[in-house]
This record gives structure tokens, sequence and C-alpha cells, in this order.
């Protein structure tokens, strides 16, 4: 009769078992959160107690109450409905821009990691012009040439992560060219885009959703940067970004006017990453 395992290995057992269960039980967490985050935002106008413009000059900077939850702005205006209403911007413009940059840089990768050459030489050397300048200055750059509006942040996002998309897409193409399917598909006389498409793209694609969830939540930093540097949505219209604009010079009178879409921004960050860390749990199995 075999005894019972060591107490050491019962602990080790035990701490991944633990470890275990409470990512799962922070990954469910930050899918509910972040489904709450979008729900709200997709019915901001039955949710929200105000119209985010409406002004009430008896209650100009009031301190959260019954009547104001999250407090008011310098113009009378409920913040709770502001933050709400501030959601649409940022997930609109988060969620754009990382679509087109995964499309955009995922078809850059794949084609430059299958290809190979004098294509794969400059698809490189483009994306490393690119990677030389910090993100958040680039979109900064991109957006004041373009000039403000949501659709400018839109574009400087996704110009900062397409060279990202393409670098996490063509590293495992270039490793899956060259397996025995690959060339198996071809010598049956498989075009080269069937076997970049329907063959390698499927095998390689784990990485890159992950890469997905993980640049949502930093496109939500981004937007609110250049938010709160006037390059995306303008006032009167609310976003996160402007939201913090606005009530930086009443952080010692009306401090709720800021602290509460900053909650908002780092709530909605931490939900996505926690939900980026379970798709990596979930998707690679070595990681766990």
């Amino acid at each position: 009769m075999l005894g019972a395992p060591p107490v050491a290995v019962r602990d080790v057992r035990l701490g991944r078992q633990l470890r275990r269960v409470l990512r799962n039980a922070l990954v469910a967490l930050g899918a509910v959160t972040a489904l709450v985050i979008i729900a709200s935002a997709v019915f901001a106008p039955a949710i929200a107690p105000h119209p985010p413009d409406e002004q009430n000059f008896d209650l100009i900077e009031s301190a959260p109450s019954a009547k104001a939850l999250f407090g008011t702005d310098r113009f009378g205006r409920d913040v709770l409905s502001r933050v709400i209403f501030g959601a649409r911007i940022s997930l609109y413009v988060a969620l754009t821009s990382i679509t087109v940059s995964m499309l955009v840089g995922g078809a850059l990768g794949l084609s430059a990691g299958y290809l190979g050459g004098a294509w794969d030489n400059a698809v490189n050397r483009v994306m490393d012009v690119l990677f030389s300048i910090p993100g958040l200055l680039l979109a900064v750059g991109v957006a004041a040439m373009r000039g403000p509006g949501v659709n400018s942040a839109v574009f400087a996002i996704a110009i900062v992560y397409t060279p990202i998309f393409a670098r996490v897409m063509r590293g495992p193409v270039l490793a899956e060219r060259e397996k025995e399917y690959v060339e198996a598909v071809r010598a049956l006389g498989a075009t080269r885009l069937v076997v970049a498409v329907k063959h390698i793209l499927p095998n390689v694609l784990s990485p890159f959703v992950v890469q997905g969830t993980v640049a949502l939540s930093q496109a939500i930093l981004i937007e609110a940067s250049l938010s709160y540097l006037g390059l995306s949505a303008q006032p009167p219209t609310p976003s996160w970004g402007n939201m913090l604009n606005e009530g930086r010079t009443y952080l010692e009178t009306a401090p709720w006017i800021s602290v509460f879409p900053g909650i908002a921004i780092m709530v909605t960050v931490l939900a996505f990453n926690l939900i980026g860390d379970g798709l990596r749990d979930i998707l690679d199995p070595s990681a766990q």
C-alpha cells in the first residue's frame, strides 16, 4: 500500500490549487466588471440619472449626496451621469483602434512572416521606426497633426499598436511555416493565401488574442491621456480624460470631479488586464 505524499508535496499542490482558484475568481471578477462597464456605456441614456450636459446652478460643485451620488462639477452637471456617458467615448476609441491595429498589424505580421525576403525586411524596418518612438509620444504627435477629435485619437492609437501586433503575429508564423503539415499542404497545391490564412493563422492566434486584450486596457489609458491633453473628445462631450482635466484645478475644493473619472479608468483597465490574464491561462496551458 502506497503511503501518503510527503507534506512538502501536499503543500505545493495545495498552494497551486489555491492560486488557481484565486486566479479564476479574479478573472471572473474582471469579466463581470467589464460587462457591467460595457452595458453601462451601451445603455447610458437609460441608466444615467441626468443628461450629461444638464446644468443645475443650485448644485454647483456640490459634494456627493443623495441628490448627486458622485457630486457635481463647476457647471452643476452630475458627475455620475458624465462618468457613465464618458465610458462610451473611452470604450469606443479603445475598441475601434485596437480592432484596426489588430487587423492591419496581423495582416502585416502574417504576410511578413510567411513570405519572408524583401517584404519581411521592409515591414520590419518600418516597424523598427515606429518602435523607436515612445507609444504615448507617438500618439500625441499623430493626434496633434490630425487635429483634436475622437477619430484622431482612434487613428493615433491604431498607429501605436499596429507594430506591436505585427511583431506578435510574425514570430509564431516564422516557426509555424517550417512545420511538416505546411509542407504537406503546399505539396497538395494550396496557394500561399490559403496556406497562410486557413492553416497557419488558426495555430498562431492564441498570443495574438491575449495581446489584444492587454492592449485594450492600455488603449483606454492612452485615450484618457489624449483626452486630458485636449486631443480626443472635445468639451462638452464627456470623456474620462477631459473630466480629469476639468477637475484638476478643483482638487482642493471639489476633488470628486476628478476622483470618480480616475476610479473609472483604474477599474476598467484592471478589469481588462484580469481578462487578459485569464485568456493567457486558457490559451496557453504552459502558463498555468
